[in-house]
């Protein structure tokens, strides 16, 4: 049973979620909201208008209350402006269309990389494409001040008792709430904040983002991440007495784990029942590992498909189905589309195995716990995964599949061999893992937390 949490006042505890994006989709949130409301608090998320989420009053998932502040509308505010950011947009598109592509990864970086990824930049740039690119990086920050403003003020009003703030562009207004109105700090770290996969030539935000953290980490009751990896890293580089409390990104596992008769990926995909399926689930974007997966089809049977859930740009996508076309196996690699959340592990369900893949670009990357190991583990399927600390520690725990180099298209089809060679002790383990492996576990761990930052003095 869920602990219940302390009153304040004699009234439940106000909890607001600060997060920069429209939050329909964050379901990181949702299900953090949703959890500290079933244990008593009174929850309200701030998030972010965009295309399609107006800015206001609104309900999500389970009738949770959002408000999502304004975004910065320059064609409202300065149409003048508006119409050279769009030249410059063009500018700056133009630019990256007629950059140099960045060679391919070479193997996995050292154990002790510690800097983002750096996207080449071309040797030579025009003086418009400089200062699209200059406007642009001011524009993006513009709007995350307007965001910070427009929840400051609702946040004001609404006198929340607890911020929860999810990754370090929310830190800044969280402590000015708390400066305000007396609110305490959770902060809730989705992710290696200044060691993510951005660019690598931005010269004053990495120094503003590092101070920000550091600042908000030390005002904070409670710190919140997502992997055994990054625990160890926040607790040392921020000389905490307490390490950062572990609430992994699980899904909600809903009802009883699905069979192979349950799935519908062959259907999708249009594959017949003897076919053997390599499931990946996710974003069809670079990083993930992708180009590897299909250079590991060239060293597997004829009859073994990669099938990818989710959905990508399409000259991302176009890209990588020329590679497949190029190395001989174009038509076995198929992509079928996003299905909602909730409905992935069943549809994997009749995969052979799934691929779990970052490619360690960044430290963040490195020390990742993917949603999609989970959503794998809920389908019930074996898995092979890339021997990150983090990832390779629940398949070998659990038993649940294979690990291979990353960067190695061949240990990645040794990997997969492996599995379909006793594809049903892996599947066993794996449905196994799924009764273990849930939200609610993770539930317990954060309403701990708030309990005892609600009770301290």
């Amino acid at each position: 049973m869920t602990e219940r949490l302390p009153r304040v006042h004699g009234r439940a505890p106000r909890v607001a979620l600060l997060v920069y994006n429209q939050v329909s989709t964050d379901s990181r949130v949702l299900k953090t909201a949703a959890s500290l409301r079933a244990a008593g608090a009174e929850v309200l998320v701030v998030g972010s208008a965009r295309p399609g989420y107006p800015a206001g009053a609104d309900l999500v998932g389970d009738a949770l209350p959002i408000h999502r502040a304004s975004d910065l509308d320059l064609v409202r505010l300065l149409p003048w402006l508006a119409r050279g950011v769009r030249r410059l947009r063009a500018a700056r598109a133009d630019a990256v269309r007629d950059a140099p592509a960045a060679p391919p990864p070479r193997g996995e970086p050292a154990a002790d990389v510690d800097t983002p990824s750096v996207t080449p930049a071309p040797a030579r740039r025009s003086v418009r494409s400089l200062v699209a690119d200059a406007w642009m990086r001011l524009y993006q920050s513009a709007r995350l001040v307007w965001f910070w403003a427009g929840a400051v003020r609702r946040l004001r009003q609404w006198r929340p008792d607890v911020v929860h703030a999810n990754d370090g562009n929310t830190l800044a207004p969280a402590m000015l709430v708390r400066a305000s109105v007396g609110a305490r700090i959770v902060y809730d770290a989705h992710e290696l904040w200044t060691r993510r996969n951005v660019r690598g030539d931005r010269l004053l935000a990495p120094l503003v983002e590092a101070v920000t953290e550091w600042l908000g980490v030390r005002a904070s009751a409670g710190v919140i991440t997502v992997s055994p990896s990054i625990v160890t890293w926040m607790r040392r580089r921020f000389r905490l007495r307490t390490p950062p409390t572990l609430v992994r990104n699980i899904p909600h596992r809903r009802g009883a784990v699905p069979v192979p008769a349950d799935g519908r990926l062959r259907e999708l995909a249009g594959l017949p029942a003897h076919a053997r399926v390599i499931a990946y689930a996710g974003g069809v974007t670079t990083g993930r590992g992708l180009e590897e997966t299909v250079d590991a089809l060239t060293e597997l049977d004829d009859d073994t498909h990669l099938v990818m859930l989710g959905y990508g740009d399409a000259g991302y996508v176009e890209g990588l189905l020329a590679r497949a076309a190029a190395a001989g196996v174009g038509d076995r690699v198929h992509l079928v589309g996003p299905v909602p959340g909730p409905e992935v592990p069943r549809t994997l369900a009749d995969a052979d195995v799934s691929v779990v893949y970052v490619r360690p670009i960044c430290l963040s990357y490195r020390y990742s716990l993917p949603n999609k190991l989970f959503e794998s583990i809920h389908a019930g399927l074996p898995v092979v995964a890339a021997d990150l600390p983090d990832t390779a520690a629940v398949v070998r725990e659990h038993g649940i599949g294979e690990v291979f180099g990353a960067g190695r298209p061949d240990q990645l089809a040794a990997a997969v061999e492996r599995v379909l060679a006793d594809e049903g002790r892996y599947r066993a383990a794996s449905r196994a893992a799924a009764e273990e492996l849930d939200w609610s576990h993770e539930a317990a761990e954060l309403v701990a937390l708030y309990a005892r930052v609600l009770d301290a003095p």
